[in-house]
C-alpha cells in the first residue's frame, strides 16, 4: 500500500472543517495528514485538535502564504516517507474512491516517470456541476484532448493530458518532487501554481486529468474572483521566471514599455500609472527574478530542505 501524505493549508477553515477532514477518514485508500495553519481566528485550531487528532498538525508562527506553508508539509511528510503527495484545499473534500482511481491511473501508467502531476476532476460546492475553471482548462486543451467532445459521446478515456490544472487537488508522485521541488517563495497567494506548473513542462513532465476520480472544490464560482485590491497581480513575474521562454525579463520589459507609450498617446493615465508601477517593481526585482529563474531551472528539491 502506498504511503499516501494529504497537505491542507488552513487559515479560518471552519466553514469546511467537518466535510474536509471526515473525508479523508472515509478513503478507500488509508491516508496521513498534515495540516499547516496560517493564524486562523475562528476557532480552526481547536476542532481539528479535537476532532482530528490523528492528523499531524503544525500552526505556523504567522501567515505563510499557500506556497510556503504547503512546502512544510511536503518536506515533513517526505522525512516520513511519503510516496506520495496530495496537495487540497482547506475549501475541498474527496469522495471514497476519489484516491484509489487517481492511483490505479499511476500504477497502471507506462512510464510513470513522465507523470507531474495527477489531478481528479473537480466539481463545485453544490456537487451538481463541474468547478468553473476546470471548465476553462478543459475548453483551453480542446484541440488536443477532445475531452468535450469524449464528455458528449460518453466516450471517456482514463486520462487526457493538460496544460494546467490549479492546486485545489494535486497529486504529486515522490518523483516530481525530487525533480521539481516545492511552490516559489517569492508568491504568497495566487500564481504559484502557475508557476510551478512551467517547471512541470520545462522538466519534461505532464499534468494528467483523471475523468474517473471526481473530488469537491467549493470555490467561488467565478474567473475574475482574484481581487486585485487585495491580491498582486502577479502575472508578468510569472512569465519572467517560466523557464520555458528565453529572455523573459527583456521582452517582459519591452512590452511594458510599448504599453505605457501607447496609454500615455492615448490619454489613459491611470492605466499608464499603473504598468509604470510594475515596470519599477520588475526593474527593481530584476536581480531576485533572475536568481529564482536560476533556482528552479535546475533539477533537483528546488526550495525544499528534504534532508
Amino acid at each position: 500500500m502506498p504511503n499516501v501524505y494529504i497537505i491542507i493549508v488552513t487559515y479560518n477553515a471552519m466553514k469546511w472543517a467537518e466535510r474536509c477532514f471526515t473525508s479523508l477518514k472515509q478513503s478507500s485508500v488509508p491516508v496521513q495528514c498534515i495540516i499547516i495553519d496560517n493564524g486562523s481566528t475562528d476557532g480552526t485550531q481547536e476542532y481539528i485538535k479535537n476532532h482530528f487528532p490523528e492528523a499531524d498538525f503544525i500552526q505556523a508562527d504567522s501567515n505563510l502564504g499557500f506556497g510556503k506553508a504547503n512546502n512544510i508539509g511536503i518536506e515533513k511528510a517526505y522525512q516520513k516517507g511519503a510516496d506520495f503527495f496530495y496537495l487540497m484545499n482547506q475549501d475541498a473534500w474527496l469522495y471514497q474512491d476519489s484516491m484509489e482511481k487517481m492511483l490505479d491511473i499511476y500504477n497502471h501508467h507506462p512510464n510513470k516517470d513522465e507523470i507531474g502531476i495527477i489531478s481528479p476532476f473537480h466539481i463545485d460546492g453544490s456537487e451538481k456541476y463541474l468547478d468553473i475553471f476546470l471548465d476553462q482548462y478543459i475548453a483551453k486543451n480542446y484541440e488536443k484532448t477532445r475531452l468535450i467532445s469524449d464528455l458528449y459521446f460518453q466516450t471517456l478515456k482514463p486520462f487526457y493530458e493538460i496544460k494546467f490544472v490549479n492546486a485545489a487537488h494535486w497529486l504529486l508522485p515522490k518523483k516530481t518532487i525530487e525533480t521539481v521541488g516545492g511552490f516559489n517563495p517569492y508568491f504568497f497567494h495566487y500564481g504559484e501554481d502557475d508557476e510551478y506548473v512551467n517547471r512541470i513542462h520545462f522538466h519534461q513532465k505532464k499534468v494528467l486529468l483523471v475523468p474517473g476520480s471526481k473530488v469537491v472544490h467549493d470555490g467561488v464560482q467565478s474567473l475574475h474572483k482574484i481581487d486585485f485590491t487585495k491580491y498582486e497581480d502577479v502575472r508578468i513575474e510569472v512569465n519572467i521566471m517560466n523557464p520555458n521562454l528565453p529572455n523573459a525579463l527583456e521582452l517582459e520589459k519591452k512590452a511594458l514599455k510599448q504599453s505605457m507609450l501607447k496609454n500615455i498617446m492615448t490619454g489613459n493615465i491611470s492605466q499608464y500609472k499603473q504598468l509604470s508601477k510594475k515596470y519599477k517593481k520588475i526593474s527593481r526585482d530584476g536581480e531576485t527574478l533572475t536568481d529564482l529563474r536560476n533556482q528552479l531551472s535546475q533539477k533537483g528539491p528546488t526550495f525544499l530542505n528534504l534532508s
